[in-house]
């Protein structure tokens, strides 16, 4: 694995959570230190790992500063029920130049992704998504992006790559490995009517904020994601002031953290970022004590995890066929979790074997039985029969 470029946590803030309750998430985690090295990644199954450099953060560059803040509320937490082995990997630094921390982060994360480790990634701006999507092409498959933010950030297409542009870099650059964006809590003045017209022409789900409030929408949503990244500036600035580019409407903590087990519990989900966090303009450690929380409910639906598709054969659910005008549709539904699938039949199965099923809720079969046909089936048997 390349983790060269890890630093350990420092001396003085390892000192600080000495003297947490020996029964808190301090105790909990193996972490990165001078002394004892990077811990053993044996059958580890959560990595985190912070950035330390905000450069392409657009209105908000000190967000590289702020990591060990988030750490110092998250050790204060005691953990859940769980049975999962956690590590703290410590920080990349800031390099020489931004591309420098970009191929970094790419190394680790590529290096965790392949082993199975779903890395937890702080601190930088939301451009560390486009890195993070990157570190996919090693593994040869189509990805899906859940972004929870107030904007699509796709910038215009000569920009540099920063947190306003990234979109437009995954969706237009090769190799192209997107399959899906879903964009959560979008608020439709910080968005032009081009861009929404142009999610909705390239097939990709867009739920405004009032819509994603009913947060059973967001379970399937997360269900089918790879790559979540959430952009703390989709929480209100009254739950979360750190942040340069905090505004008055957004998600409540409460509602954030319930998202944030939705992508834990999600068996595909890989990795997971929270950025944007602006340490100086917090507010008595308001917003680092949220994410700490945020990361505390990913780490607790991760151990909730149901192994369902697509780790389960078919055989594992119950199928129902709905008769339709143009084509049948089959959902399925899981013995283990009672969640459900609808199938999408593919033309090339091997490109899409992962996709074959895309997550959705009983009111989608019930739908489907009055024939109203879900918008996800047509969007996604648009993209795998291209």
């Amino acid at each position: 694995m390349n983790l060269d470029f890890l630093f350990p946590l420092e001396e003085p803030f390892l000192e600080e959570i000495s003297e947490y309750p020996e029964t808190s998430l301090s105790r909990f985690v193996g972490i990165h230190t001078k002394e004892q090295g990077i811990p053993d990644l044996e059958n580890v199954s959560i990595a985190i790992l912070g950035v330390q450099d905000g450069r392409g953060a657009v209105n908000n560059d000190t967000t590289g500063y702020g990591v060990d803040a988030i750490r110092k509320y998250f050790y204060k937490l005691y953990p859940g029920n769980w049975s999962q082995k956690i590590v703290d990997l410590g920080n990349i630094p800031q390099g020489a130049s931004v591309q420098d921390t970009y191929f970094a982060l790419r190394e680790v994360i590529t290096s965790l992704v392949k082993k199975n480790i779903v890395p937890i990634i702080l601190g930088g701006g939301q451009d560390i998504t486009y890195v993070n999507y990157r570190a996919y092409d090693s593994l040869e498959q189509l990805v899906n992006i859940v972004s929870v933010d107030s904007k699509f950030d796709l910038g215009a297409l000569e920009s540099p790559l920063n947190s306003n542009s990234f979109l437009s870099k995954i969706v237009m650059e090769e190799p192209a490995n997107l399959f899906n964006y879903s964009n959560i809590g979008y608020q439709t003045f910080f968005n032009s009517q081009d861009e929404i017209d142009l999610l909705d022409s390239l097939s990709f789900d867009a739920y405004r904020l009032g819509e994603a409030k009913d947060l059973k929408i967001v379970e399937p949503i997360m269900r089918d994601a790879d790559i979540v990244s959430i952009d703390i500036g989709a929480v209100r600035m009254g739950e979360a002031p750190g942040n340069g580019n905090a505004t008055p409407n957004g998600f409540y903590g409460d509602e954030i953290c319930a998202i944030s087990r939705y992508a834990g519990i999600s068996d595909k989900v890989t990795s997971f970022g929270v950025y944007e966090f602006n340490n100086r303009l917090d507010v008595q450690g308001q917003t680092a004590h949220l994410i700490a929380q945020m990361v505390w409910y990913f780490i607790e639906g991760h151990s909730f995890r149901s192994n369902d598709y697509p780790y389960c054969t078919k055989e594992k659910y119950i199928k129902y066929i709905v008769p339709h005008e143009d084509e049948n549709m089959v959902f399925y539904k899981s013995h283990k979790s009672g969640r459900w699938w609808l199938e999408i039949h593919s033309m090339n199965d091997n490109k899409y074997k992962r996709h074959a099923l895309i997550p959705c809720t009983q009111d989608d079969y019930m739908d489907a039985t009055s024939q109203k046909v879900p918008e996800r089936w047509y969007k996604a048997l648009k993209k795998i029969n291209l």
